[in-house]
């Protein structure tokens, strides 16, 4: 079973609990506006690499991500691009005793899902925005299968952190943030929510890729506008963690 992957981050801390082995994979239907990793997009970039070997290399961080408690996070991209390899690889994690997570924006919903659910333990669900227009605005299509998918990770029992990249102008809109905190109250397995400030370390990429960058004069959000909106996200709803 091969993967297209991206990149690898062999210690990472941001992207689920703990000290992570981290995994790009390549491809996603997604066009965001702030996307800070462009050269992900196309499905066919990146190298090839199998389940095996990439779990080989996992295995090296074993002693790290069991101190901290640690695992396994599939990025992207999109990784449920790759549906196939993303269920082999959790599988053989599993059974390794690996913590596994899926960092996505639940864009895309592949056949075997329910499968893969079953051999997830945390996803990071990125919701661009809670208005359909301007979820289409932001990324280019509907919010449907995000939300739909939130709701089945909440069916389904899965641990979900929530995750919302503030842009100032497109996402910062508090009668926004107010329907999108309204939303996440409906869900019982929020366990976080995690309000992400827009950065412009990613600006090169566009730029070497000869893209078109809409938001090359927008600064980052302000430290007070970053934890206002995580105020608004959580007013109404129960989170286990901070």
């Amino acid at each position: 079973m091969l993967g297209r992957i991206h990149s690898v981050e062999s210690c990472g801390t941001v992207d689920g609990p703990g000290l992570r082995f981290i995994v790009f994979l390549q491809g996603c239907v997604l066009r965001c506006a702030y996307c800070h990793n462009p050269d992900t997009w196309k499905l066919n970039g990146g190298i090839e690499k199998s389940v095996d070997e990439l779990l080989e290399e996992a295995k090296g961080y074993l002693p790290y991500m069991k101190f901290s408690n640690g695992g396994v996070t599939l990025s992207g991209g999109e990784p449920l691009l790759q549906p196939d390899f993303v269920l082999e690889f959790f599988k053989k994690c599993k059974e390794a005793g690996i913590h596994t997570t899926l960092d996505t924006s639940g864009s895309v919903k592949p056949t075997n899902l329910e499968e893969i659910l079953e051999v997830t333990d945390l996803v990071l669900l990125d919701i661009k925005h809670i208005r359909e227009e301007q979820h289409k605005e932001i990324t280019g299509l509907s919010n449907k299968n995000t939300l739909n998918f939130a709701k089945l990770l909440d069916e389904k029992g899965v641990p979900v952190w929530i995750r919302h990249v503030l842009v100032p102008g497109l996402s910062t809109d508090e009668k926004d943030l107010n329907e999108l905190g309204d939303f996440i109250a409906t869900l019982s397995n929020v366990e976080k929510v995690e309000v992400l400030p827009y950065h412009k370390m990613g600006e090169y990429k566009w730029e070497q890729l000869g893209l078109t960058n809409k938001l090359v004069n927008i600064k980052p959000p302000k430290k007070e506008e970053v934890e206002l909106a995580h105020q608004l996200l959580t007013r109404t709803c129960k989170v286990t963690k901070i």
